[in-house]
């Protein structure tokens, strides 16, 4: 069923009237059909991360200081908002500002990639209480994931990353993600991000694969029934994950060459701007949550040359996610958000770069239901400290959960029978940007293990 407005259907009746042709609106018409074919579109919410590896600097992308001595040669441009300015280097990004709202005074405190990686994607400082906390990826997948989906819970187009930071923690296996390099032998799987694996290999047929699936289903099934428990549960969950991905060849969603060439281009041929169309393609097909990368942000020295150019990746990819989430009615149940691992030294080194800064940086939300349009925060005129609203990382944590509707309460059990919320101790939803959801006690919470 399509999901018009009565505005929509206001047009349609107005131009049937005048005799206006219904040219404007077909396109409209014709990807809402294609994405009513696509199972669960827009009836789920997902999480899309666009992680900047390296660690992006806050004064040339979304918090300059035009005019001061930290500034560097950076210009401002107006948004889609009133007084909101951002990075000439972003004017793609600038047109979607009313569904986006920008941290200006995150403040965190690890300065090493590794640690800041872990802090950034488990939302606890590394070696907290000796536990292995889960990743965001790895925690929402948990929260949003539908176990009757072919495909994995948690993809993550994520060809580096400092540390060993992404993993499921001690939620197991069943949350870990789907990695998709694009690092391929066939130029074909690398070019679309496609898997290889699903394939069968060569002169092998068909009849043969079946066999194999046959002997390989026994000898599981037989383990699972031998040795109960949580582990072999994890196991044949995920074992029978990736028989059906076969067997559906994951749905068709890692075939970009399905999608029309001139979107492909707007994208970006890169690999982050065909890994933002993939994540687009995933969340139509149900997938909780992805991860795409875009490296090259560690600019120690040549800092404004080496933005520039990652600018010129990250705005068109970033801002056609958004144009095509919207257009395909999924943009209000997908949250974005664009962080690093910390920001960089306002203050310009001697390389013509810039340093490791966790002390006062920025970092974007959009989309899912977040309230767009607004600014959180300030730092002070040279950027090296907040000046107005300190954002912490349980804080980011709990907005990034009212974000996407999911209680901050909600807890998962560790292995030691430890009831674990999903944010830490202290966080606070930033109200102004999200409501706060109640706590639910559904599938979501951990069962205890003796």
């Amino acid at each position: 069923m399509f999901d018009y407005s009565r505005r929509d259907f206001m047009k349609f009746s107005l131009a049937s009237a005048f005799g206006v042709s219904y040219s404007g609106l077909l396109p409209k018409l014709a990807r809402a059909a294609e994405a009513s074919k696509v199972a669960g579109a827009a009836k789920h919410k997902s999480f899309i991360l666009l992680w900047m590896t390296g660690g992006p600097t806050q004064t040339d992308t979304f918090d300059l200081k035009v005019g001061h001595a930290n500034g560097g040669p950076s210009k401002a441009i107006e948004t889609a908002v009133s007084g909101i300015q951002i990075s000439e280097h972003l004017p793609g990004v600038a047109k979607q500002m009313k569904d986006l709202a920008i941290i200006r005074s995150l403040s965190t405190a690890e300065g090493d990639h590794d640690r800041a990686t872990r802090l950034m994607l488990t939302g606890h400082k590394p070696g907290q209480e000796g536990v292995n906390y889960p990743s965001l990826g790895s925690l929402f997948a948990k929260e949003l994931g539908d176990e009757t989906n072919d495909l994995p819970h948690y993809i993550s187009v994520s060809p580096f990353r400092f540390g060993d930071a992404g993993g499921p923690g001690f939620l197991g296996p069943n949350y870990a993600p789907l990695i998709v390099s694009g690092d391929s032998t066939d130029p074909e799987a690398r070019a679309n991000l496609s898997i290889e694996n699903l394939k069968a290999p060569a002169g092998v047929t068909k009849e043969s694969m079946e066999k194999r699936f046959e002997i390989s289903k026994f000898l599981q099934d037989d383990f699972t029934k031998r040795a109960k428990g949580p582990s072999t549960k994890s196991h044949k969950a995920n074992f029978d994950r990736a028989m059906r991905m076969i067997e559906t060849n994951a749905k068709g969603a890692f075939k970009l060459d399905e999608e029309p060439a001139a979107l492909r281009d707007k994208y970006g041929r890169s690999q982050f701007g065909q890994g933002c169309l993939l994540a687009r393609r995933l969340v139509e097909r149900g997938v909780a949550f992805v991860e795409v990368a875009l490296n090259g942000w560690d600019t120690h020295a040549d800092n404004f040359n080496m933005v520039k150019n990652l600018s010129a990746t990250l705005d068109p990819a970033w801002s056609t996610l958004m144009e095509d989430l919207r257009e395909r009615g999924l943009l209000e149940s997908t949250l974005i958000v664009w962080m690093g691992e910390f920001g960089r030294t306002p203050k310009i080194n001697a390389t013509t770069g810039r340093d490791h800064f966790p002390l006062a940086w920025s970092t974007v939300l959009g989309g899912g239901g977040i309230k767009g349009g607004q600014v959180v925060g300030s730092t002070n005129e040279s950027g090296t400290e907040v000046k107005d609203r300190r954002v912490t990382i349980t804080d980011l944590y709990a907005t990034m959960c009212a974000g996407i509707g999911v209680s901050p309460e909600n807890e998962n059990i560790s292995p030691e029978g430890r009831p674990i919320p999903l944010v830490d101790r202290g966080g606070k939803v930033i109200e102004e940007l999200a409501s706060v959801p109640e706590k639910t006690n559904s599938k979501n919470q951990a069962p205890r293990t003796n």
